[in-house]
C-alpha cells in the first residue's frame, strides 16, 4: 500500500522508543522508503546502527549532516525528500521546543523546515503531558501542520498510571497511511456499511446463522477509513482489529441491523445540498457529498417464528424438532436509500446462475451496483482474499487477491464510475 512512498520517521528521547521500530517495520512491510533522524536523546536508549538495519538507511544526527551537492543526509533536502514526516516518540521536550519555533538540533531544523502535515506522536510522563504549557503546546501545533496521533492511559515505564503513553503502534501506522491515501472523492464523505451474518435467536443458547466471517466488511471499511471517509460499520463480527476512528455498532439479529441502518443512514444524509448549488465565495459552506451505503452483511433468508424465552429443554421437544421458520424482511428493500449511492454484495453458488441473479438484483432493487462473490474451493468464507465482480449500469469489473487490496481497487472504481 505504501509502495514508492517515503517515510521520514523522527524519534526523541523516550522510553517508548522501542516501539518505533515495530512501526518502522509495518512501513517496511507496506514497501514504504524510510529514513530516520535522531535526537542526541533518542541515541542514549538505541543506537543508530538499529534504526539502520531495520530502515536500510542510513541515520541522520547532528554528527553527519552533509552539504555535498548530491547528498540529501541534511535537514532541508531529507525533508524534500519525505511524503510524510512522523515524529515518534515525541517528549514533552521536543513538543515544547516545536511549538515556540526552537530548533537547536537537527530534528527540530528539519521539522521548522518540513512545509507538509507532520504527524505528532507525543509520550512522556502524565504530569509533562497535563502541563498546562506541554497541552498548549499541542494546541499551537495543531494550528501549525501538525496532526496529533494522541497518547494514551495505562502504567508508565516510571510506574506512575495515567495518560502519556506513546499510542498503539496500529494506529500510528493506520494515522500514516489515511494521511497518505486519502482521496478526494472519498475524504470527509459518510459511509455506512453493514457486514457479518446475522445471528437470529431460537431461545436463548441457540441460534440461526451462516458461515461470513465479516472479513469483507471489515476490510471496505478499513479502506474506507484510509481514504479519507467518515465510517460508521454495523457488523455482528470480524471488526475488532479496526482503527477506533471508525465508528462500529455490533449487532447480531437482521431486526438491529435493519434499525441501526436506517438510523445510520438518516444521519448520513441530513445536510446533503445538490451538487449543482453553487459555494457563495464571500460566505463558504461545505456542501456534504451524497453517501454511500454498502449491503456487505449475508443477512438470514428466513428466522425463528416464535423465538422462546429461556433454553428449551429436549426432553420437552422429544426425539425430533421440527423448527418452524418465517421468511425474513428484505433489509435491502425495507431501507429509505432516496439520495444515497447503494452497493449491494451478492454471494452465488451456481456459476450459471451467478450473473443472471446478480442482474436482476441490482434491477429489482434499485441499486447503483452489485459485487458478486461466486462462492467455490477457491474463493471460501472467512479467507483473507476475495473475488468479486462489480457489476453496475453497463458494465463488469473483476478484482481478485487480499481482500483490503480488492477494496482499495473496488472504491478507486467507483469513485471513476461516480464521479460528481
Amino acid at each position: 500500500m505504501l509502495k514508492d512512498k517515503n517515510i521520514l520517521v523522527g524519534v526523541t528521547g523516550s522510553i517508548a522508543i522501542y516501539k518505533t521500530l515495530e512501526l518502522i517495520r509495518l512501513y517496511i512491510k507496506a514497501r514504504a522508503n524510510v529514513k530516520v533522524i535522531m535526537s542526541s536523546s533518542a541515541k542514549k536508549f538505541i543506537t543508530p546502527l538499529t534504526f539502520e538495519t531495520i530502515s536500510q538507511s542510513q541515520v541522520l544526527d547532528d554528527t553527519n549532516e552533509s552539504w555535498d551537492k548530491d547528498s540529501n543526509y541534511n535537514h532541508i533536502a531529507i525533508g524534500k525528500w519525505a511524503d510524510l514526516f512522523v515524529l515518534a516518540p515525541a517528549s514533552a521536550n521536543t513538543i515544547n521546543k516545536l511549538s515556540h519555533g526552537i530548533a537547536d538540533n537537527i530534528l527540530t531544523q528539519t521539522a521548522l523546515a518540513y512545509p507538509r502535515v507532520k504527524l505528532l506522536c507525543p509520550a512522556a510522563n502524565t504530569n509533562m503531558i497535563q502541563n498546562p504549557i506541554t497541552k498548549a503546546s499541542m494546541k499551537m501545533l495543531k494550528l501549525c501542520n501538525y496532526k496529533i496521533i494522541e497518547s494514551v492511559s495505562k502504567e508508565l515505564a516510571c510506574r506512575d498510571i495515567g495518560n502519556g503513553a506513546l499510542s498503539e503502534v496500529d494506529d500510528i501506522y493506520y494515522a500514516t497511511l489515511k494521511e497518505l491515501l486519502k482521496d478526494k472523492y472519498w475524504e470527509n464523505r459518510k459511509v455506512v456499511l453493514s457486514g457479518g451474518g446475522s445471528v437470529e435467536r431460537i431461545d436463548d443458547v441457540r441460534y440461526i446463522s451462516n458461515f461470513s466471517s465479516g472479513k469483507m466488511a471489515s476490510s471496505l471499511a478499513l479502506a474506507l477509513y484510509l481514504k479519507g471517509a467518515d465510517v460508521c460499520l454495523i457488523s455482528s463480527r470480524g471488526h475488532e482489529n479496526l482503527p477506533k476512528e471508525i465508528h462500529i455498532i455490533d449487532v447480531k439479529s437482521s431486526k438491529d441491523m435493519f434499525e441501526y441502518l436506517q438510523e445510520s443512514i438518516n444521519i448520513a444524509k441530513k445536510g446533503i445540498v445538490s451538487s449543482t448549488t453553487l459555494m457563495d465565495d464571500s460566505n463558504p459552506t461545505l456542501i456534504q457529498k451524497k453517501p454511500y451505503l454498502f449491503m456487505v452483511a449475508a443477512v438470514s433468508d428466513y428466522v425463528p417464528a416464535y423465538p422462546q424465552e429461556g433454553k428449551l429443554k429436549k426432553a420437552t421437544i422429544g426425539k425430533k424438532w421440527s423448527l418452524e421458520l418465517k421468511q425474513n424482511v428484505d433489509i435491502l428493500s425495507s431501507l429509505d436509500r432516496r439520495d444515497i449511492y447503494t452497493i449491494g454484495f451478492k454471494a452465488e453458488m451456481d456459476k450459471k446462475l451467478a450473473y443472471e441473479n446478480a442482474k436482476n438484483m441490482r434491477s429489482e432493487k434499485n441499486i447503483d451496483g452489485v459485487c458478486l462473490n461466486i462462492i467455490d474451493e477457491n474463493n471460501s468464507f472467512g479467507s483473507s482474499s476475495n473475488k468479486i465482480d462489480l457489476i453496475t449500469n453497463d458494465k463488469t469489473i473483476s478484482f481478485e487477491g487480499d481482500k483490503l487490496d480488492v477494496s482499495l481497487n473496488l472504491l478507486n472504481t467507483l469513485s471513476l464510475e461516480f464521479y460528481e
